[in-house]
């Protein structure tokens, strides 16, 4: 069984945190996570570019998504994933579970690591300081082995700088738009 616990109510010391305070206020950034028109304008690793969202915010409801790699990448013409929504408290937090998937939105293995856990259950706040916005995202893998817990956690580094990339260019689009 996956050793996660209560990520939830913030339990597990393990969990992978990141945070970023953006220059727009809570509602604004809010739109940018919930609204399909506004992820597909940023979510995802730099130099992806996103090709098909669905979205259907409500609890139970997913977001199915395929980016296309860029070119020279050996991850694939496209890389699909999804995210199933558990709760969703406007405009302060988001829970989902988020996994690599197919085209018909089936949970796949990722890509380039057999080993990785197939659900990860993310928890996103988001919190008002005098007119930006941190975001706080804390994740884990949910029901893996403890192998794919491990290579889970031993990635953080690179999660770091794939979230920092995807927080980079949130940060990008608020201050376009």
């Amino acid at each position: 069984m996956c050793p996660m616990s209560d990520l939830q109510g913030g339990a597990d010391e393990r969990a992978f945190v990141i945070s970023r305070v953006f220059n727009a206020p809570r509602e604004r950034v809010w739109a940018a996570f919930t609204e399909a028109e506004r992820l597909t304008e940023w979510w995802g690793p730099k130099g992806f570019k996103m090709k098909v969202a669905r979205l259907d915010l409500r609890p139970g409801g997913t977001f199915h998504y395929g980016m296309e790699a860029p070119e020279g990448s050996n991850m694939g013409p496209v890389m699909w994933g999804k995210f199933v929504y558990r709760e969703i408290e406007p405009p302060a937090r988001l829970v989902f579970v988020n996994s690599f998937s197919d085209e018909e939105g089936r949970i796949t293995r990722h890509p380039m690591a057999p080993n990785w856990p197939q659900e990860m259950l993310n928890v996103v706040t988001f919190e008002e300081e005098d007119g930006k916005t941190r975001v706080t995202l804390r994740g884990g893998p949910i029901n893996c082995t403890p192998e794919e817990a491990e290579t889970y956690h031993s990635n953080y580094p690179s999660m770091r700088g794939g979230f920092g990339g995807t927080f980079d260019q949130l940060d990008d689009y608020l201050a376009r738009t």
